[in-house]
């Protein structure tokens, strides 16, 4: 610790005794730090440089070569990764440092000090070196982001970041968007360069949504009918390129999730599988239609909205059913919690169903709603004893809350509202501020009339911890989560839904509410754009204004 404390004070010291010089620019960060004091004069990345390491975080290492493995790309220069010792001077390098739990803000918490002599940062945990990583990148050139980049390396010239100190950590611990790939297949190159996107935006959630009506995306060795027969569909629209079968779909093999999942775990990235019940269940039907209250037979549709055919809740073979997918589902997925939805279920199956009318008068519920959180509560017993925490949208709130249970407000907050005063943890993601699928403006064309419009501007004023709730309760909010259902966007258009808007998302759920200023974000969005064009973001860009009449 005395070391560290020493190496803070060389890093700002070494600032203050440089020749005055011009101040540069202020750097345009998203999301914005918490405090930023630009200083006079730059540090300069060499040949001669090197990554020094100083912690007992595993993963510390890893962060340095990430670092390092990035600006080899761009500079040429051997930067090698080595550990600090008693005796080394880093003076001319970068020093990575985790220093117990003295900083503020948690274990994603940072402190960055840049000066001529050398870049130090200073975390209590290895993510938080991560970000500071993130924050580094967007302090050099937009260009250095591109593929194309690589061509730089070959001139072997310097780099140079400004003198700064950064003190940084995020406002909410849950920082999520939501992809959707049970309307559409994506691939598994794809789903990296998601995390990837997320991670440089220092986003820590990405919450997959792998049921649904229209496929089943993940391998489940116990019932290999769901990947067989429920992940393929027919191909119905241009969009949707079918196999030589005229089926259109795919899914991740448990391979697949294993990789992906340790390339998340290397961004700090928990993935949180979603698996569908009791509605949207659709491709698993199509597969096992004995799990239906009518028996089938089922295709896996080809049509979107909410579908009447939903699991049978009297029948105890669906529960042993799902409990051996959630059993294969937790084997492959560390995170502490799985979505299990339980949004928008029909109830007019289980109206017709004596197996389910059944069930309402053993337990002794009194409707299909109060049969909804029976299902529910089931399930999340068997979660619990699995050591996993239940996360389900705000219709779980009906008919009975399961007691240890999350919820995902997304028809507004009232739900968040509800549970985070009854004592349960809350992720807020409404429709009227969270939504990617909606459009950007209401001059886009090609959406249902029923959208709504989610601008960025809109994004960015929201707030997820409703007025309502008592300094106490609003310690249940988790924070935030935007949506990218597909419906309307295979992965091709993903991009343009997804941004500039979750660069919002990020600010709101990282920087300081106090700090937020809409002039000042749209101000540094103006960099932020060159460096999504250099990553290869194809995101949105608002329509031309129609032309002027002319005058007569």
């Amino acid at each position: 610790m005395l070391c560290l404390s020493v190496l803070a004070l060389a890093c700002s010291m070494g600032s203050q005794n440089q020749p005055s010089e011009t101040k540069p620019s202020m750097p345009a960060i998203i999301p914005r730090p918490v405090e930023l004091e630009l200083q006079s004069g730059t540090f300069s990345i060499k040949d001669s440089t090197a990554i020094l390491i100083q912690s007992r975080d595993p993963q510390a290492k890893a962060v340095g070569e990430y670092l390092a493995s990035w600006l080899r790309q761009r500079t040429g220069f051997k930067l090698p990764v080595r550990k600090l010792t008693n005796n080394a001077d880093s003076k001319g390098h970068f020093l990575l440092a985790t220093a117990g739990r003295h900083l503020e803000g948690g274990n994603e918490a940072y402190h960055l000090t840049i000066s001529p002599e050398r870049v130090g940062v200073f975390a209590p945990r290895a993510k938080g070196l991560f970000y500071a990583v993130q924050t580094i990148r967007q302090l050099l050139p937009p260009e250095l982001e591109s593929a194309r980049a690589a061509a730089v390396a070959k001139t072997k010239k310097p780099l140079h970041l400004p003198c700064l100190r950064i003190t940084d950590n995020p406002r909410y611990r849950w920082r999520g968007l939501l992809l959707d790939c049970g309307r559409h297949f994506m691939s598994k190159e794809f789903i990296k360069r998601t995390i990837d996107l997320l991670a440089y935006h220092k986003m820590n959630v990405l919450h997959w949504h792998l049921t649904e009506d229209q496929g089943w995306r993940i391998e489940i060795k116990k019932y290999p009918k769901l990947t067989e027969l429920g992940a393929w569909r027919k191909a119905t629209r241009d969009s949707e390129q079918p196999r030589e079968n005229g089926l259109y779909g795919g899914f991740y093999s448990q391979d697949d999730i294993k990789e992906i999942v340790a390339y998340a775990k290397s961004r700090f990235i928990e993935v949180i599988p979603e698996i569908e019940m009791p509605g949207h269940s659709g491709g698993a039907l199509a597969a096992y239609p004995e799990l239906s209250c009518t028996g089938g037979p089922f295709e896996v549709s080809t049509r979107w909205g909410v579908h009447k055919d939903v699991y049978c809740a009297g029948d105890d073979k669906t529960f042993e059913f799902l409990q051996d997918v959630l059993t294969e589902v937790i084997e492959l997925f560390p995170a502490p919690f799985i979505h299990i939805g339980g949004d928008e279920c029909p109830k007019d199956r289980w109206k017709a169903c004596e197996k389910c009318q059944a069930r309402i008068k053993a337990e002794g519920l009194a409707n299909e709603h109060e049969l909804q959180s029976y299902f529910i509560r089931r399930i999340e017993k068997f979660l619990s004893s699995k050591g996993r925490r239940l996360i389900g949208w705000d219709e779980i709130l009906e008919g009975g809350l399961a007691p240890q249970a999350t919820v995902q407000s997304w028809r507004g907050l009232k739900g968040a509202v509800a549970a985070a005063k009854a004592g349960h943890d809350v992720i807020s993601s409404p429709t009227s501020h969270c939504y990617l699928d909606y459009p950007h403006s209401k001059d886009d064309p090609g959406y249902p009339n029923w959208m709504g419009v989610t601008s960025l501007e809109q994004i960015y004023s929201f707030e997820p911890t409703p007025s309502e709730l008592s300094p106490e309760q609003a310690k249940h909010i988790l924070g935030a989560e935007c949506n990218m259902w597909t419906e309307h966007a295979p992965q091709d258009l993903v991009d343009k839904q997804v941004f500039p808007r979750l660069c919002a998302l990020a600010e709101v759920t990282w920087s300081p509410q106090k700090a937020r200023d809409w002039k000042d974000f749209s101000a540094r969005m103006k960099t932020h754009y060159r460096r999504l064009k250099s990553l290869g973001v194809t995101y949105y860009r608002p329509p031309p204004p129609p032309p002027r009449a002319k005058q007569p």
